[in-house]
Order: structure tokens, then sequence, then C-alpha cells
């Protein structure tokens, strides 16, 4: 296990593809070049490029898949409870992307109790040139079932209930981004150096928060929730 201070460079879990040798420099990754001058929006439609989040100092770049997915809302929900001291102490920013209109943030916002940065890549090519993936696929080898994400306290069912219930009350009645896009989440910076990669190939497979926290050299905190079990 790397220490606080020691990059992460490479991913976990299933989807391997950078590894530590990709990545001993640490300095230029082509997909984060591609990626760097894309542009983001924050609540109030400013816009900004991918690479201003992570110029100054270190980032824990959250993608989620959109703004009325329950499993993401869950997700959002806990990182709402990571202290902004704590990413003070650490000079770390935390920052959540999603991939709808700027106009949906202030709601998500209100909902998940989340209060640090969040911008959305409408156009979804950040998402792209980064590789996220599209549509779903099991992590569980040979089972068919999706893999539990910590973070997630509803099921298949209820949650997504909830989801439609959200998307029929919404001002804006649509989906809040593309319903097949898979999130991820991404260490990176100061400047170019890419520290973890993760990409999520199902709305599931989120990585633990308090792994995040501990990777970016952030003090953790602890999460209690169990491993939902899923509807089939």
């Amino acid at each position: 296990m790397a220490s606080d201070s020691t990059p992460v460079t490479q991913q976990i879990g299933r989807n391997v593809e950078w590894s530590s040798a990709d990545l001993s420099d640490s300095l230029h990754h082509p997909d984060l070049e591609l990626a760097a001058s894309c542009l983001l929006r924050d609540r109030n439609g400013k816009s900004f490029e991918f690479r201003d989040l992570y110029r100054e100092k270190k980032a824990i770049i959250i993608f989620v898949r959109n703004f009325l997915c329950y499993t993401c809302k869950e997700y959002v929900e806990d990182l709402a409870k990571v202290p902004k001291s704590f990413l003070q102490k650490a000079d770390v920013r935390l920052i959540v992307i999603g991939q709808a209109s700027y106009l949906h943030i202030q709601n998500f916002c209100s909902i998940t109790g989340y209060h640090h940065e969040i911008y959305v890549d409408n156009d979804r090519e950040v998402y792209s040139k980064l590789g996220m993936k599209r549509g779903e696929t099991s992590t569980s080898s040979g089972t068919g079932n999706f893999s539990g994400s910590p973070h997630v306290k509803s099921n298949v069912i209820t949650g997504s209930i909830k989801s439609i219930w959200r998307a029929i009350t919404s001002p804006a009645f649509d989906f809040q981004g593309d319903p097949a896009q898979q999130g991820g989440a991404l260490i990176v910076g100061p400047g170019n150096g890419v520290h973890f990669l993760h990409r999520d190939m199902n709305r599931y497979d989120h990585v633990p928060i308090s792994s995040l926290l501990r990777y970016a050299g952030v003090q953790t905190i602890p999460f209690g929730h169990q491993r939902p079990m899923l509807e089939v």
C-alpha cells in the first residue's frame, strides 16, 4: 500500500489501463492533454478550461453519470460529508463533474447537500477524451450481477422510482445527462501529474471515497453503509 505522500500511479479495480510504467514521469499523458482545453461550466454558466481545475493544486475529480441517477446522488451525498478543513489542510480540491446543463447544478447540490466545487461538461468532451465508458458492464466474473458501491443505500427498484420521481418533478423535464454515460474518478495535479484514474464500468462501480481521500493524501472519514442487495 502506497503511503499518503506517494502518488498512486495506476488504477485499481477491474479496469486497469494505465500502469505505473506508463506514468513513470507522471507529467504528460495523451488522454489528459486531449482533455485539458475542453470547456466546463459552473453553476452560473461561466466557462473554465478543464486544466484550470488542477493547474495550481492537486484535485480529486469525480465524474458522475447524470444528475438523476440515484447511485450518483447517494455517492455525492457522501462526498458532501468530507470536511472542507481536511481538504484545505492537504491543499487538495474536491470536484464533481456532471454532464447535464449547468442549470441543473443548483438543484442537484440542494438535494445532495454537496457544498464543494462542481462543474458540468454538457457535451461530454472530457468524458470522451478520458475514455469514460458508455453502457453498463458487469464487473463480477461470470455472474451477470453488478458490484455494489459502499455509498449506495437504495436498491434498484426503490432507487429507480426515486429517479423517475425527481425527473417528473424537476423544473426542466429531461434526463439531466446521457443515461448511458458512465463516470469515474481522477486524481491529478498540480500541473499535469496524473496520480490515479478509475473508469466506472457501471452505476455501482464507484471508488470508495475513503480510498480516494487516502490516495490524495487527505485525512479520511468513515463510511458505514453496506453494499445493497441488487434486484435481478
